[in-house]
């Protein structure tokens, strides 16, 4: 199961992924797909911003990705919509992706 944890607040945005979806074999599991490339599509975006300015942690290995930045306007958009996302897959995996945020 992948856990996804995410905490705001006015100034940080957070988040802590673990885990693997367990819903198909490796290299098929489109569960895993669909987070994975989420995340690293934010990552991705974030160290762009600002040459990475708002950045205070990004870890990305398998089965784990931490982020923590520095909230401003944009950042927070581009946060907004990675949670909204995670929480979609989580709501169309249940026994694959557990969210809490």
């Amino acid at each position: 199961m992948i856990k996804i944890t995410i905490n705001k607040s006015a100034d940080i945005y957070q988040f802590k992924v673990n885990g693997h979806a367990a819903f198909a074999k490796y290299g098929q599991d489109i569960v895993c797909a669909a987070v994975s490339t989420a995340l690293i599509m934010t990552g991705n975006l974030l160290l762009k911003y600002k040459d990475g300015y708002n950045i205070i942690e990004l870890e990305s290995k398998e089965g784990l990705f931490n982020l923590k930045v520095k909230n401003d306007e944009y950042v927070m958009l581009i946060c907004d919509n990675l949670r909204d996302t995670l929480a979609e897959v989580a709501r169309q995996y249940p026994q694959n992706v557990k969210f809490n945020g």
